[in-house]
């Protein structure tokens, strides 16, 4: 992985998608990144141009050859994305020009850009926090609005300037407590413990909120993990079939007719629910559905929503106890239980021995195959995900390092509330302080090593 030793290299690579495409752009930065391209683009002189600016030209081998007519864009340092001289280049999107002209900048003098970079070397150039280049990532792979709009948000700044701003505060603090130790004899107090109290406990308020969003703000990156648990036949692929609007999983009277999971996305108001359709439960018939039924037990025990589907029209009342008593007994995730088929119903209700089955749990009533209350569904998946928390505005931790981070800068913090209440020594408080400061500092990237940011840029895309 990339090392600051090699910081001064130019390096290039294809920014957009590998393939055959209509445009396909390559990406060089470094401070020869505009006198490399100058020695294979025929056209204006690059280095003779001012920056934001767009030139059309050829690029050609050293034997003469016309490679590709193509735009080239030229952003000076250090107003560019890496903070460095950058080109892009567009070209048409023949696998073979792309190829043809990354070996001509490599022969110029370029070297093949590492994973992620480009926005390395943002971050190691000032333009951007830590937080925030780790938002490039997310932003790139947001696959709904509302992972779209939190990455985008926190590429902004998001609750790195919440964070910033705290860290601010405590730097005074400290150096205020440390700035007593030089006068100890004299008994001076130049921090104001109870404006530091203060500072303390809005600073822990604020972390426990960012620590409790992270929940939501993990669903909105990674998706809900929704699992269709049911009998045979009770009607699950019919009901993952509606709520996709499509024919994605066979559905027929014959029993076990799913073997295998199968997992599709459904996006309810921004929010991406991951889908997985499972073989039924029961006894099985074969080896092969054997193997199906406990793939299935494994789905429900890694999900987050287990949607449990039955046949209100056929199924026992103590089966369906059976399976309530079985699956209540697991934790850690939304038990949703639907009564499937009651368009089938002779009373058009549920009887009176479905309904002890049930006892206290509630149910909501589903027609997969007329799509019957399938909207209901949706809406109870989306609250319950949601619940009343306002999406558009609100600030969100969706990475686990910065969840990490947060939590151990709320223990040093608790340790400085304990360390006024205990009137310790200012030395031992400034301690406390440096712990927080330093774990706040892992966020934003002013405490870094090469290991962090090696093991979080090689995540990335090359050319990104």
């Amino acid at each position: 992985m990339y090392s600051r030793s090699n910081w001064e290299d130019t390096i290039v690579a294809l920014a957009t998608p590998a393939g055959v495409g209509a445009i396909g752009v390559l990406r060089l930065s470094g401070g020869a990144a505009i006198s490399i391209c100058d020695t294979v683009f025929r056209g204006k002189k690059l280095t003779e141009q001012i920056s934001h600016t767009i030139h059309f030209g050829r690029l050609v081998a050293q034997d003469g050859a016309v490679i590709d007519e193509v735009l080239v864009s030229l952003f000076r340092a250090p107003r560019s994305y890496t903070g460095e001289d950058v080109v892009e280049i567009s070209c048409h999107g023949s696998p073979y020009i792309l190829r043809k002209a990354i070996e001509m900048f490599i022969a110029a003098g370029a070297r093949l850009a590492q994973a992620g970079e480009f926005t390395l070397r943002a971050f190691l150039n000032g333009k951007m926090a830590l937080s925030q280049a780790e938002a490039v990532a997310d932003l790139i792979a947001a696959e709904n609005e509302t992972a779209h709009h939190t990455a985008l948000q926190q590429l902004r700044g998001g609750f790195v300037l919440q964070i910033a701003a705290l860290r601010e505060q405590l730097v005074h603090f400290a150096s205020l407590v440390e700035l007593e130790l030089d006068f100890a004899e004299e008994d001076v107090d130049f921090a104001n413990r109870q404006e530091l109290a203060a500072l303390v406990q809005n600073g822990r308020q604020q972390i426990r909120v960012l620590l409790d969003s992270f929940r939501l703000g993990n669903v909105v990156k990674q998706g809900v993990v929704t699992v269709i648990a049911g009998r045979p036949n009770a009607g699950k692929s019919t009901l993952l079939n509606t709520l996709l609007n499509e024919n994605r999983a066979i559905v027929s009277p014959i029993a076990g007719t799913t073997r295998d999971t199968i997992e599709e996305s459904l996006v309810i108001h921004g929010i991406q629910f991951r889908l997985i359709d499972t073989a039924g439960i029961r006894e099985a018939a074969d080896q092969i559905e054997a193997i199906g039924i406990e793939k299935t037990w494994e789905k429900v025990r890694q999900s987050a929503v287990l949607l449990y589907v039955f046949d209100a029209a056929a199924i026992e009342a103590v089966d369906l106890r059976k399976d309530l008593d079985i699956l209540q007994t697991q934790e850690g995730r939304n038990l949703v239980v639907l009564a499937n088929k009651v368009d089938l119903l002779t009373e058009k209700q549920l009887s009176p021995a479905i309904k002890m089955a049930l006892g206290d749990i509630d149910c909501i009533p589903i027609s997969a195959h007329q799509s019957k209350d399938i909207d209901t569904l949706k809406e109870h998946l989306y609250q319950l995900v949601v619940g009343d928390k306002v999406l558009k505005d609100a600030t969100m931790v969706t990475n686990a390092r910065h969840y990490e981070s947060l939590l151990r800068t709320e223990v040093a913090l608790e340790a400085v509330s304990g360390g006024l209440e205990q009137r310790i020594s200012g030395e031992l408080l400034a301690l406390d302080i440096r712990q927080a400061l330093f774990f706040l500092g892992e966020i934003s990237g002013e405490i870094s090593s090469d290991d962090l940011l090696a093991n979080i840029f090689s995540k990335f895309c090359i050319g990104k």
